[in-house]
């Protein structure tokens, strides 16, 4: 039996999935996106967030100071189990009161039941009051 393909609008579904997460500030919520051992590289020097419990703990880390999120994304491609995204963001910095813009692309793989085993990630930020 062959695995079900990987369509636009399950990239696009897990996309405002993973949105939902960071507006809602909700690492449960986002580990849950990911398969168990999924690597998500945020930065491409650094060691992946291993799995889905580093990456409930980086959530949890990362998303505690911000305010007002607001995610958008637009699925580039979809090729065999990959999605390639470009996705920007926004949110007000609690502990300082700077809003902060992010651009970036994702790769991303999937599963055969639709989480994302592995997530890549490139962004640019700018900061201003």
């Amino acid at each position: 039996m062959s695995a079900r393909p990987l369509t636009k609008a399950a990239v696009e579904a897990w996309l405002a999935r993973y949105g939902e997460a960071w507006e809602q500030r909700d690492p449960q919520l986002a580990a849950a996106l990911f398969t168990e051992s999924a690597p998500y590289h945020e930065m491409p020097f650094d060691a992946p967030k291993a799995g889905r419990a580093g990456i409930r703990e980086y959530w949890a880390q990362v998303t505690a100071d911000h305010r007002n999120v607001r995610f958008d994304s637009q699925v580039l491609a979809v090729d065999g189990r990959t999605g390639v995204a470009h996705w920007s963001a926004s949110f007000n910095v609690a502990s300082s009161g700077a809003r902060v813009e992010l651009d970036g692309a994702f790769v991303l793989s999937f599963d055969d039941s639709g989480l994302c085993s592995a997530l890549r990630e490139w962004w640019h930020v700018r900061t201003g009051p």
